[in-house]
């Protein structure tokens, strides 16, 4: 992506580090935006993940997917009713994966391969001790370590 800062990769002994794969700026909103407003931002930043956040703290997180499952698929098509553009009133809270699902930045590579397949998700927000957002790791980021380190199955 575009403009999209990674942190340098850093080994330490031969643990990769989530904070050195994590994606950042996070993109947040809030709670109680609406899904017109997350439809803009995924448009606009190309990112596949939001995380929702709710006085400060991270509450859940909402891929792309999330959204496009939550809205009409008439919306901006001749077919498109005023039911099919309510479904853009809803709110962020509604769709969000509420089960929240975190990493920590010293946690290694391994733990966080695991926790995205234990919960067969796409995108971990990465948290500080106070549950706010440092970064995100996705799929995407683990597989482009594994190309960089030319892993080949072994």
């Amino acid at each position: 992506h575009a403009g999209m800062q990674f942190a340098t990769v850093e080994e330490y002994g031969n643990t990769m580090r989530v904070d050195a794969l994590m994606s950042t700026p996070v993109v947040t909103v809030d709670a109680d935006d609406r899904l017109a407003t997350l439809r803009e931002l995924f448009q606009q930043t190309g990112f596949h993940h939001l995380v929702v956040m709710d006085a400060g703290q991270v509450r859940g997180i909402i891929s792309d997917r999330d959204l496009l499952a939550a809205i009409s698929p008439n919306i901006g098509t001749p077919a498109e009713t005023a039911k099919d553009l309510a479904t853009l009133n809803k709110l962020a809270h509604q769709i969000m994966s509420r089960a929240l699902v975190t990493l920590r930045p010293d946690e290694d590579l391994q733990t966080a391969i695991q926790r995205l397949n234990e919960h067969r998700v796409s995108g971990l927000p990465v948290i500080n001790d106070k549950n706010q957002p440092l970064g995100i790791l996705t799929w995407r980021d683990v597989l482009r370590q594994a190309e960089k380190s030319g892993f080949n199955g072994d």
